[in-house]
C-alpha cells in the first residue's frame, strides 16, 4: 500500500458519521512506510474507524482475520471504505491478516466452527490465553510476503510479549511484508523502520518517536512515579 484518500466528491452527507469525526473530516492524503506504519491518537479520535476502513476496502471482513473470513456480529460497519481511494505499488503480497482486539475472539470462534486450525499451530485459539492467541498470530499464522493490519494488537500482550512482538514484526519485515498499525503501546511504536502519523482533530501528521504523547508520558510517569501518583491523588482529593 502506498497512499490512500478520501474522495470527498462521492460523499452525499459529510456532516454525520464517520465523516463527522474532526479527525476524518480534516483527513487528506495518508502516505505509509513501505515497512511499517503507526497510527496513533487519543481514544474516540477515530483511529480504528479509520483501521477498519482500509481493511474493508482492502477485501478483509471487518471483524478479521484473513481475507475468507466473513463475518460481521454487529452491524456497525462505517461506510468509509466505500470512499477511500487507494494507490497500490505493483508488489502483491501472498499472505494477508487482519488482527482487530476487539473482534478477535469471534474470528476464534469462528475458526472452531469451520474447523480450520492448521494455520494456528492445529490448536484452538480458546484454548490459549488471549495473549497466547494473539501472539501465535504473529508467531504461527504470519508467514511473510504479506500485508498485515492490526488494530490494537497490545491488548492482550505483556510488555514482554510485546517486545516479542517487536522481533517477530522485524522478521516478517525482512520477509518483503507491510505492517499499518494502530496502537497505544509506546513498546511497539518503537520499532525504527516506520513512520507514525497521528489523528488529531486537525487530520494527520507525522511524528517522531520521543515526540509522542504515548512516549513522553510513559517516561515521566516511570521517572517520576511517586511524584506522579502524589500530583494525581492530590488533586482527586482537592
Amino acid at each position: 500500500m502506498r497512499k490512500i484518500k478520501i474522495d470527498w466528491n462521492g460523499v452525499d452527507a459529510p456532516d454525520i458519521y464517520p465523516f463527522s469525526i474532526p479527525a476524518i473530516a480534516s483527513l487528506g492524503e495518508i502516505e505509509f512506510h513501505p515497512d511499517v506504519t503507526f497510527i496513533v491518537g487519543e481514544n474516540g479520535v477515530g483511529k480504528s474507524t479509520l483501521i477498519e476502513a482500509i481493511a474493508v476496502a482492502m477485501g478483509f471482513g471487518p471483524e478479521g482475520g484473513t481475507k475468507n473470513v466473513r463475518i460481521q456480529s454487529a452491524n456497525d460497519l462505517s461506510s468509509l471504505s466505500n470512499h477511500l481511494k487507494l494507490e497500490k505499488s505493483f508488489m502483491r503480497s501472498k499472505d494477508n491478516y487482519f488482527l482487530r482486539a476487539e473482534s478477535f475472539y469471534n474470528v476464534a470462534t469462528y475458526m472452531d466452527e469451520v474447523d480450520y486450525l492448521c494455520g494456528y499451530g492445529g490448536k484452538s485459539l480458546h484454548s490459549r490465553s488471549h495473549g497466547e492467541a494473539f501472539f501465535s498470530v504473529l508467531t504461527e499464522k504470519l508467514k511473510g510476503n504479506g500485508f498485515y493490519i492490526f488494530d490494537e494488537p497490545e491488548a492482550a500482550l505483556s510488555p514482554s510479549r510485546q517486545m516479542a512482538a517487536l522481533t517477530a514484526i522485524h522478521d516478517l519485515v525482512l520477509n518483503e511484508s507491510q505492517f499499518i498499525i494502530a496502537t497505544h503501546s509506546p513498546i511497539l511504536m518503537a520499532y525504527p523502520n516506520s513512520t507514525i502519523l497521528v489523528l488529531e482533530d486537525n487530520g494527520i501528521s507525522e511524528v517522531k518517536y520521543e515526540n509522542t504523547e504515548h512516549y513522553t508520558i510513559t517516561k515521566d510517569f516511570l521517572n517520576r512515579y511517586p511524584i506522579m501518583l502524589k500530583y494525581l491523588f492530590d488533586e482527586r482529593d482537592a
